[in-house]
């Protein structure tokens, strides 16, 4: 891991840090990968640079509705309705309590892995000049990478911050760090983020 610098105009993008997808089993604690998550929080609202706070609601867009073998949601529209109903009830799409969005973030609501697909997310940062992104979230694999390839395609310089992550599985964590990673981004953890925030 290797970061090097950090953009005057960076922004934090949390990624769907929901009940829903926090919970459950991890590949690392997620208490410990949320205080990192809040701390990057913390700081980026000291430096007064934004604060992305991305959910995911993903029953009924055309990605949910596709064959898979590992398909999550039901395909006929009573029983999306049904588990929309359910998950809201459950607050699967409320953001934890260590990250709740606070006045002057900006909130995404996406419905797949990539946070600027079919979102506002690109138009809102480049109307602060942003040009890099700091990405955290769950999960590693899925919303981080998903969203992280299509920030690396829009010209964003990418700084992951490797324990302010997590995944399901700890193989497909690993692999997203150790293969993907590095060939859209920089890595680096909470304490060298927060370092290099001070110094920009």
């Amino acid at each position: 891991m290797m970061m090097t610098a950090i953009d005057k105009q960076t922004a934090l993008v949390l990624i769907d840090l929901q009940k829903g997808i926090a919970s459950g089993d991890k590949a690392h604690p997620v208490p410990g990968i949320l205080a990192n998550a809040s701390r990057l929080k913390a700081a980026f609202r000291q430096t007064q640079l934004p604060v992305v706070i991305v959910h995911v609601e993903p029953i009924g867009a055309p990605a949910s509705l596709v064959r898979s073998e590992k398909g999550n949601f039901p395909k006929d529209a009573a029983g999306q309705q049904q588990a929309l109903q359910k998950m809201r009830a459950d607050g699967f799409f409320d953001i934890v309590d260590p990250v709740k969005p606070e006045p002057g973030d900006l909130q995404i609501t996406k419905e797949n892995w990539d946070a600027f697909y079919n979102t506002p997310l690109h138009d809102e940062l480049q109307k602060l000049s942003v040009t890099g992104i700091v990405l955290a979230g769950i999960s590693t694999s899925i919303g981080v990478e998903g969203t992280a390839r299509s920030a690396n395609q829009r010209g964003y310089n990418v700084t992951f911050a490797t324990d302010a992550m997590t995944d399901t599985v700890a193989a497909a964590h690993e692999n997203s760090l150790t293969y993907i990673f590095p060939r859209i981004g920089e890595l680096a953890t909470t304490d060298e983020i927060i370092t290099k925030l001070g110094g920009r």
